[in-house]
């Protein structure tokens, strides 16, 4: 049994969002301390799942969280976040700014109609916007062409596809598939049609079970308060067990400089009431948001943090108790949270090779596309597509069917036959470069990204939080 240290007091949501009206959020985006990045200061009431909300707000605006000190002891929330844009530059943008400080009020966030364009060129909506199309929620057993069946089977009846995310993890499959009513059709909100689509999905998903194999598909109409899509992959995920294959590494390892692998360590801290966790891995963007969506969405709150790098290499350390005022006391708990840790990490790690889709949208063009990749031999292990008017845009990762790196031939046929919309942004190691003029005759555009990230985050520097805590400015409007 879990040992009860802390006795939680449980605030009415009303009472919550009172005293946020009489105690709001201040938020500091000081541009003065570093030359090198922004700091993000928030200071504020605090309630469980806060700190998750600050980070979906930063990572949905492609900005990079390079370091993060947090406390949230006695009711209070304070946190330092380090960031710059995905170029390494500081926020100067006064929209971007005032869309941050919008969206991390929630006692303003009713009134904003405000829209904001990323550093990468996608336009943010309002964070309280309803989502306007119908969602298909699907998980299942990965196997190659399950993607493409699926997008086949809603051109069939009639679904136009508008945005698609799914990844894929020991052999679990999660995807969100939002659909309209064909062409230009508008929302599907009749529960029989949506009843139908969705039985044909099941069919589509389950077709190929094999014992012991479970799978699961859930059609939702139009509706506010939808939970983040990256949040909701995880939690399908983990709803389908994908974590129970996850190993943790031996502590032995979790020092050593040299080792990039994910490596989870718990301790308790009886005395002050905490359970300690020290998580090290390979340094990426959104680490900071998958892990703190596994310690929300397991009940944990987050009482101190301090999350940097050294070179490629990423450091988290986290002071949490259960919601119930328990900390992990049992090994069962301490290996069950441990792989949920591994594998929210491990889930968004990209394999094989990174294909950008950049094409004018149509009726069943994501159907075609991967029924193309399908009849050559590729696997779609990860996909993020949405439709901006009337192009769409995104990436896939594929592999070959056994789940390896594919060849360069097959990919620039593949590249041929669709026409132009495709283009390779990531290369396998073991591909040989090819003159450039080869590529520029076929219209290829190929970048090698490189093994380390773009930026060194620095050590972890404890000191610091509370002599960046203690400088808040006033709001800047």
């Amino acid at each position: 049994m879990m040992e009860t240290v802390y006795q939680p007091c449980y605030v009415d949501s009303q009472l919550e969002l009172l005293i946020e009206r009489i105690y709001p959020p201040r938020v500091c985006i000081d541009n003065d301390t570093f030359k090198d990045c922004t700091l993000v200061k928030v200071d504020s009431a605090n309630k469980h799942g806060i700190l998750l909300e600050m980070v979906q707000v930063l990572t949905d605006l492609d900005l990079v969280i390079s370091k993060s000190y947090i406390s949230s002891d006695g009711g209070w929330f304070m946190d330092v976040f380090h960031v710059t844009d995905q170029l390494g530059n500081k926020l100067t943008d006064e929209s971007l700014i005032h869309y941050i400080q919008q969206a991390l009020c929630a006692n303003r966030r009713e009134g904003s109609s405000r829209t904001v364009r990323t550093c990468m060129g996608r336009e943010m909506l309002p964070r309280h916007m309803s989502s306007e199309h119908a969602a298909a929620e699907i998980i299942g057993t990965d196997r190659p062409g399950l993607l493409s069946e699926i997008f086949a089977v809603l051109v069939d009846l009639g679904c136009n596809i508008t945005a698609a995310v799914a990844w894929t993890h020991h052999k679990s499959a999660a995807s969100i598939i939002y659909i309209d009513e064909g062409w230009n059709g508008g929302a599907i909100k009749d529960v029989k049609r949506l009843a139908h689509v969705q039985e044909q999905l099941e069919n589509v998903v389950g077709a190929h079970n094999g014992l012991g194999e479970t799978s699961s598909v859930r059609l939702t109409a139009p509706s506010a308060g939808r939970t983040h899509n990256e949040r909701r992959l995880h939690q399908l995920m983990y709803a389908n067990g994908d974590y129970e294959q996850c190993r943790c590494r031996d502590d032995s390892e979790i020092c050593k400089k040299s080792c990039t692998r994910t490596h989870v360590r718990i301790e308790s801290c009886n005395e002050k009431g905490y359970s300690i966790i020290n998580v090290k891995s390979r340094d990426r963007s959104k680490l900071l948001f998958d892990t703190v969506c596994a310690l929300t969405d397991l009940q944990y709150i987050v009482f101190h943090a301090a999350v940097g790098s050294n070179g490629t290499v990423a450091y988290q350390e986290y002071f949490i108790r259960h919601i119930g005022g328990c900390i992990l006391d049992t090994e069962f708990e301490r290996t069950r949270l441990s792989q949920a840790l591994v594998a929210a990490i491990e889930r968004r790690a990209s394999h094989g090779v990174r294909l950008e889709l950049r094409a004018q949208n149509r009726m069943g063009l994501l159907s075609d596309l991967t029924r193309i990749f399908r009849e050559n031999g590729l696997s779609i292990s990860a996909i993020n597509i949405e439709t901006s008017g009337e192009r769409v845009v995104g990436s896939f990762y594929v592999m070959d069917a056994s789940g390896n790196d594919v060849d360069r031939q097959t990919v620039e046929l593949v590249i041929k036959e669709i026409g132009g919309s495709i283009s390779v942004v990531q290369e396998p190691p073991n591909w040989t470069a090819r003159p450039s003029s080869a590529r520029e005759k076929q219209g290829i555009e190929v970048t090698r990204i490189e093994d380390k990230p773009r930026f060194s985050l620095g050590n972890l520097l404890w000191s610091q939080l509370e002599r960046l805590s203690s400088n808040f400015g006033s709001i800047r409007s």
